[in-house]
């Protein structure tokens, strides 16, 4: 049945296509939420060849940081990387390519209203994981970086304690210090995507490069969220937001759970 349906959503959006332009085949949600992300990333790398760098006021910092602000937790997932062109593009096309080809089926089958929901709830959520992330392992970081006047590494207790004291050199360089971890990138709600299409169509057989065979979506899911939480333990790939990702999967399937308890979303729909 779930398979049926999805072939009709495909034919239709296959009819729109003929009848009309492109972006008009594109839910109205996801079609926005893609505009507004190219054009950030326009305007980042169009500023900051200007000296004015848009990640220090909508990247998301930790939030003890000198720099936080509380919209953080939403503009960045509007943000992409900045810092070359090519890396940039490959950033954001992906994430884009991913929310055309899931939100734009998650859109019809949940509605504007309950998709734009799912969306923000995702990308907040995968913001709070990544705050209680920095907030278990900064103190560690730092403490590696701050060597008192011997040259001796104190331990995370003695810079515990040396904030609570306010001492001035270690407050000065603990806000420096933490301005320098900054998370941007719809990833985190991108995965919250995934997450309900998989549960959605667990059966249907999907080619993920670069394996060249046929794969469930629901082993795609799941493939995905062991390769991230192996990343983020293992340290690998560190530029990556890893737990962010899972943050976003995690609150997804939250809030499915949630809807289906409360009736939102029946048992026969797709989710």
């Amino acid at each position: 049945m779930r398979v049926a349906r999805l072939a009709k959503n495909v034919t239709i959006m296959a009819y729109a296509n003929a009848r009309g332009s492109f972006l008009d085949s594109i839910p109205t949600i996801t079609k926005n939420l893609i505009i507004i992300n190219v054009l950030m990333w326009v305007a980042t790398l169009a500023l900051q060849s200007r000296g004015i760098y848009l990640e220090k006021w909508l990247g998301l910092h930790y939030w003890q940081a000198s720099d936080f602000m509380p919209w953080q937790v939403v503009s960045y997932m509007f943000m992409h990387d900045s810092s070359s062109i090519s890396g940039g593009l490959l950033h954001l096309g992906c994430n884009m390519f991913n929310i055309y080809m899931f939100g734009s089926l998650l859109e019809r089958m949940l509605g504007a209203k309950r998709f734009i929901i799912y969306f923000f709830t995702c990308g907040i959520g995968a913001a709070v994981v990544q705050e209680l992330v920095w907030h278990f392992t900064w103190m560690s970081d730092f403490a590696a970086n701050l060597r008192t006047a011997s040259g001796a590494i104190p331990s995370v207790a003695e810079v515990q304690q040396s904030i609570a004291a306010a001492d001035p050199t270690v407050l000065g360089f603990m806000r420096e210090f933490l301005n320098l971890h900054i998370t941007v990138g719809a990833s985190g709600a991108v995965f919250g995507l995934l997450l309900a299409f998989g549960m959605s169509f667990p059966n249907l057989k999907m080619f993920i490069i670069p394996f060249p065979f046929p794969i469930k979506a629901k082993w795609m899911v799941i493939g995905y969220g062991v390769f991230e939480l192996f990343c983020g333990t293992q340290g690998m790939m560190s530029g990556v937001a890893h737990f962010a990702h899972l943050g976003g999967m995690l609150f997804g399937i939250f809030l499915i759970l949630y809807w289906k308890r409360t009736g939102v979303i029946r048992t026969n729909e797709y989710i």
